[in-house]
């Protein structure tokens, strides 16, 4: 199973998109462990939104989808849904 998510920093509001094999949760305990300096620096964050794929290309290519600006308007949409 692979997943795509979206966290928010509850420090101030940024959000980071990302891919993972891991299960979500899991990967949130990382960022909020301060896995690397920009998780350190933002810390503590929540989950907005995920999706989970049977295939890492589909995953890959979802994620990277988010991340362009019609991407993350969609998002937007699902994430107030």
């Amino acid at each position: 199973m692979f997943n795509v998510y979206v966290i928010e920093s509850l420090k101030n509001g940024k959000e980071y998109i990302g891919f993972t094999a891991k299960s979500v949760e899991k990967r949130l305990k990382e960022h909020n462990s301060g896995c690397n300096k920009w998780a350190r620096e933002n810390k503590p964050f929540k989950v907005l939104y995920f999706e989970n794929f049977g295939s890492e290309s589909i995953a890959r290519k979802r994620e990277k989808f988010f991340k362009t600006g019609k991407g993350k308007k969609v998002l937007r949409n699902l994430i107030q849904a």
